[in-house]
């Protein structure tokens, strides 16, 4: 079975986002950073190179397909912040329900798009993040 394409890398998560255009997005990425690892109690480390992730979630699928993904995790694309882990699936109904409330945003299957975090609920995206974090986290 392939292997995960994205995976842990010494990349620097302070080189990516001084390397990032966008100067609004730019402070977006380092104050997300600053929020995460407090909520979080863990250090970033880029996955790939353009994801900041924070502890480590194991899955596995039906197919018997399985590998590792960052807890909870985001990068900062052109268009929006991707904040990884928040909406899987149906593991975590709470944040579903709480995505509701958490402003102007979009949503994947696992993530969530911000163009701003000064458009979104700050706090509900810290609970968000808090909860998705707890039932994943899998830190070796």
């Amino acid at each position: 079975m392939p292997s995960n394409k994205t995976q842990p890398t010494n990349i620097s998560v302070d080189e990516y986002i001084k390397g990032i255009k966008i100067v609004q997005r730019r402070e977006d990425a380092a104050n997300l950073v600053e929020m995460i690892k407090i909520i979080t109690n863990t250090q970033p480390i880029m996955w790939g190179s353009s994801i900041i992730g924070f502890g480590t979630y194991h899955y596995v699928y039906d197919t018997g397909r399985e590998g590792d993904t960052p807890a909870v995790g985001f990068s900062a694309r052109k268009q929006a912040l991707v904040i990884y882990g928040l909406l899987h699936y149906d593991q975590n109904k709470e944040n579903i329900s709480l995505a509701k409330s958490l402003g102007p945003h979009s949503h994947g299957k696992g993530c969530i798009y911000i163009k701003k975090l000064s458009d979104i609920n700050i706090k509900i995206l810290e609970q968000m993040i808090e909860n998705s974090f707890k039932q994943r986290n899998n830190t070796k």
